[in-house]
């Protein structure tokens, strides 16, 4: 695990504690281990956040330290913040 895997992985825990406490599944994967997920879920660059629920899925990409950009992203923000 690299550090910016790390920061990404505790940065969207506490988003998600904070925002989402007992209504979010979060599963962290070791693409080292499991090679064939990149192709299967076209993971370009590590680390990556995929949000499948509520549509739209989208991704992101990064250490997720942008917490504006990561709550925007998981449509809990509006844009105008």
């Amino acid at each position: 695990m690299t550090a910016r895997s790390a920061r990404a992985i505790s940065s969207i825990r506490a988003l998600c504690e904070e925002h989402l406490k007992g209504r979010y599944r979060l599963e962290v994967v070791d693409l080292y281990s499991r090679p064939q997920l990149t192709r299967r879920e076209q993971i370009v660059a590590a680390p990556t956040l995929i949000k499948r629920l509520p549509l739209p899925l989208r991704r992101m990409v990064g250490d997720l330290s942008d917490r504006d950009r990561v709550l925007f992203g998981l449509d809990l923000q509006d844009a105008r913040r």
